[in-house]
Order: C-alpha cells, then structure tokens, then sequence
C-alpha cells in the first residue's frame, strides 16, 4: 500500500509571473530597430540605387537621368584602362597577400614566446594599424623623398647609391611605385593579421606540447605538426580577408602616387572614382564598381570552398 504525498506549497516569492512573449519579441525589436534603419538607410538603399544607375546615364552635371540597359556594363566589360586597373589590382593583391600573412604567422610566434616583453611588442605590432592612413601615408611619403627622405639616406650611407642620383620610390618606374605602396601597407595593417594568429595561439592547449616533448618531437617538429595545422582555420579566414582588403585598395594609393607614373599604380577603384566623380558618369561608375564588386565575391566564394574542401 502506497501513500501519496503531496509536494510542499511554492512560496509566492518564488513563483514566477506569467509574461506576454509577444510583448517580449516587440521589446527586442526595438533594441535592434536603430541599427536596422541606419544599415538600410547607408548600405541597402544605396546597393541597390546604384544597381539601377549602372543600367542609366545618371551624371553629376545634374541632368535627368535616362534608361540605356547594359550599354555601360559593355563598355565597361571593352574599357582598356579598366582592364589595366584591374590587371594594378591583383599586382598589388599578389604581392601584399603573402607577407602579410607569413609576417603575421611569425610576429604572433615570436610575441607568444616572448613572456617579459610580450607586451611591448603586442603594442609595438599592433600600434600602426590604429594610425588613419593620410598620416601613415604622410609618414612614409617622408620616409621615400627622393632628397633628404630617410630612406634615400641610409642607403647612401651604406654606399648603395650616390647623393646626385637619389632614387625616385612612390613616382618610380617599373613596379618601384607599386611595391613602395606595398611595404606600407605591409607595415600599417600588419597588426590586425598578427592580433588574430596571437589570440588563436593562445587557445591551443599547451598540454598539446607537453605530450609532443616526452615523445622528443622539437620545437620545429611542433611547428610544422601541431602548431601550424592547429591555425588553418585562422589562416583561411585571414587570406580571404586580406584578399578582399588587397582587391579594395584605394586610399593609400591615392594619397601616395595618384595612380603615376603613367598609371602603372592606378587600382580598380582609383578608376571608378575617376569615372564618377572626375568624369561625371555616375552611372558608367555605377557598373564598374558592381563589376569590381562581383570579382571578389567570386574569389571570396572560391577561397571558403577550397579551405573547406581542405578541412574535410
């Protein structure tokens, strides 16, 4: 024979009172309501009003605008110049991409190991990136004076050059242009890449290491088999980022060559600009720009399959 118990009463205190979940949802959505608007306002509405002038004559010279279909697509698609900014482009991706992923692989080694002076070199990598670009490039223009640049005058003093035949960096010829942009950019946004190796670093369990040690693997064995395929994830996201970065050049190589000598450093959005604001067409830059636009979503689409075809 059983006997049934009934459970002691809930205090009221305890009891929670009944909430209107509809109520709750409506509460949130004011929280978020704010954002959503300016992202409307700023990013949506001008995505697709620019969408509609690629297919217009649109102009800043305060015209109507017309309807003229794909005409500025094709003309874009047959433009020479647009085809040698875009050519600069992926110069310029190609040859910023693979140090500022290699330099930052190394730097977050070096800081991860350094424990009295980690922070030093944390501020001292990471320093530059937090510095607006009219000032890095201010620096650097400094730094490639022809006559009394810093640069110029190490490497007379190391008996590279003579005083009467100083190098010309940000308006040389033959690529010096583009790879005086390059080390810049290197330079300035090199701390974010290293920000994000060091934090990955710091959540690989050192017990991993521990175990590798009793077994005699060394520091490079740890290197090569623990560490380093430990940071694909982190690495495939830093090229795609630094990939779309490097497509969406623009500012340093405005302030610094202008697009000289002979437009061998003018970059695809150096072009739109030129064509929009220079020229006046707003619609032709409207189309150039989603032609730019659909390039790297293509090669961002390629790098996150390929990286992850590779983790499966």
């Amino acid at each position: 024979m059983t006997v049934k118990t009934e459970a002691p009463p809930v205090p009221a205190a305890m009891v929670r009172p009944p909430t209107d979940t509809k109520k709750q949802s409506w509460t949130g959505l004011w929280f978020v309501l704010p954002f959503v608007a300016f992202y409307a306002l700023f990013l949506v509405w001008p995505t697709f009003l620019g969408l509609y002038y690629s297919f217009t004559d649109k102009s800043l010279t305060g015209r109507a605008a017309s309807w003229i279909g794909l005409d500025n697509w094709f003309e874009a698609f047959g433009d020479e110049r647009a085809w040698n900014a875009l050519w600069n482009t992926a110069e310029f991706t190609l040859y910023s991409t693979p140090p500022l992923v290699v330099l930052s692989i190394v730097f977050a080694l070096l800081v991860n190991r350094a424990r009295r002076i980690g922070w030093f070199l944390r501020m001292a990598f990471f320093a530059p990136f937090v510095v607006p670009v009219s000032v890095v490039t201010m620096i650097w223009i400094w730094i490639y004076q022809p006559d009394g640049g810093l640069l110029n005058h190490y490497l007379e003093l190391l008996g590279l050059q003579n005083a009467d035949t100083n190098q010309i960096w940000v308006q040389g010829e033959g690529g010096v242009a583009m790879w005086s942009v390059v080390i810049t950019t290197v330079w300035w946004t090199l701390g974010f890449n290293f920000l994000l190796y060091l934090a990955a670093l710091q959540t690989i369990d050192p017990s991993v290491y521990e175990a590798s040690s009793i077994d005699g693997a060394n520091w490079w064995q740890q290197l090569w088999r623990i560490t380093l395929p430990l940071l694909n994830r982190t690495t495939a996201m830093v090229i795609v980022l630094q990939l779309i970065a490097s497509l969406r050049i623009f500012d340093q190589m405005y302030i610094m060559t202008g697009g000289g000598p002979n437009r061998e450093s003018e970059v695809a959005i150096h072009y739109i600009y030129i064509a929009g604001f220079e020229g006046f067409r707003i619609g032709y830059a409207s189309a150039l720009s989603y032609v730019l636009f659909v390039l790297i979503l293509i090669i961002s689409i390629f790098q996150f399959r390929l990286f992850s075809r590779k983790e499966d």
